[in-house]
């Protein structure tokens, strides 16, 4: 019979739930989810700490990796990117935002499942050329768009890359949580093949791609409807 599995320590994803839903500082809730954790788990407090240390000291240069490319895009975007991407898209007359962002959620999902996971993001891409795109693509098929309407492409942009990044690396044998998972199925005596698991998540990655695919042309058909009752009420 297998050891019972300690299940207190996932106590720390409440207090970030939590943490989060009260906007505390960010900071704040993840070390108090630290030491939630630890408590749970019965670490010492000085093993707590030193865990925090390493981890502070392992991941000190991450901000300057996040916010180097953050400058450069900055810096595009001043310089005319977003116009000039609204200004291709334009050209093509055929294009809608949900056929736009279904060709998007394609690339994305294909190439995290191929582990470039760093070819897409909120930041890198879809704020400075996917929802600009999609935005000139409503435009150019209805005019002037109401707030609530560029919102509602804005968001669906970021849900766009958010389903393929999430689906589509469950594929790569590599990645973490793939390693995560057979770890810890080794360690309760389930003999796991990584590449197994990836395969079984394509089936997942099809579906999801086919769901949000029909959402975006949702989409198409809810800005149409929008647009017909704008004009309506002019």
């Amino acid at each position: 019979m297998q050891p019972a599995v300690n299940l207190w320590p996932l106590l720390g994803v409440a207090v970030i739930v939590a943490g989060f839903l009260l906007r505390a500082n960010p900071v704040l809730v993840v070390v108090a989810a630290c030491g939630v954790t630890g408590a749970a788990a019965f670490m010492p407090v000085a093993a707590i700490l030193e865990s925090l240390g390493s981890a502070f000291v392992k991941t000190r240069n991450l901000p300057l990796i996040l916010l180097l490319p953050l400058a450069a895009i900055g810096l595009l975007e001043r310089f005319g990117l977003r116009e000039r991407a609204q200004t291709a898209i334009a050209k093509v007359r055929s294009a809608t935002a949900g056929r736009l962002l279904i060709v998007y959620l394609f690339a994305r999902e294909t190439s995290a499942a191929a582990g470039l996971t760093s070819l897409g993001g909120q930041a890198s891409m879809v704020r400075p050329l996917v929802a600009p795109m999609a935005e000139a693509a409503a435009e150019t098929q209805y005019g002037a768009l109401p707030d609530h309407v560029r919102h509602r492409i804005r968001a669906m942009s970021a849900a766009t890359d958010n389903v393929g990044l999430f689906f589509g690396e469950d594929i790569f044998v590599a990645f973490g949580a793939i390693v995560l998972m057979q770890t810890i199925l080794n360690a309760e005596g389930i003999a796991v093949d990584p590449l197994h698991m990836a395969l079984w998540g394509i089936p997942t990655a099809i579906t999801a791609f086919i769901i949000h695919a029909w959402n975006l042309r949702r989409l198409d058909a809810e800005i149409r409807r929008t647009m017909a009752k704008v004009v309506g009420t002019a």
